[in-house]
């Protein structure tokens, strides 16, 4: 994080951009940082960075590249097409799971 509390997620491009994507900002309430972090955490993990990171760990070559988004593409088309086809009534739709309920923060 920056000091003014802006997190940058930033790669070096040949064209002398630094950062990708847009900034993420965590306020810090209370002094309670713990929180922030979990919200960051959060945060991270909705915008794909643990994913890209866990990817970019070992390269990866060219055809495996190919390979994983065409998977991915295929993936998300049969998502798309059992999303449209519960949309439709034509199969049910997923059982709604009940929340469970929030846990108490410890008091000291």
């Amino acid at each position: 994080m920056t000091a003014t509390g802006h997190s940058r997620i930033s790669t070096a491009h040949k064209n002398g951009s630094s950062t990708i994507g847009k900034h993420l900002r965590v306020f810090v309430r209370d002094n309670n940082v713990d929180q922030a972090l979990r919200a960051l955490k959060k945060k991270l993990q909705r915008e794909g960075v643990f994913r890209e990171m866990k990817r970019r760990k070992a390269y990866e070559k060219p055809s495996e590249r190919k390979t994983r988004e065409k998977a991915e593409a295929i993936r998300r088309a049969r998502k798309a097409a059992r999303k449209q086809a519960q949309r439709e009534g034509l199969i049910p739709m997923p059982k709604r799971r009940e929340a469970a309920p929030r846990r108490a923060p410890p008091r000291f």
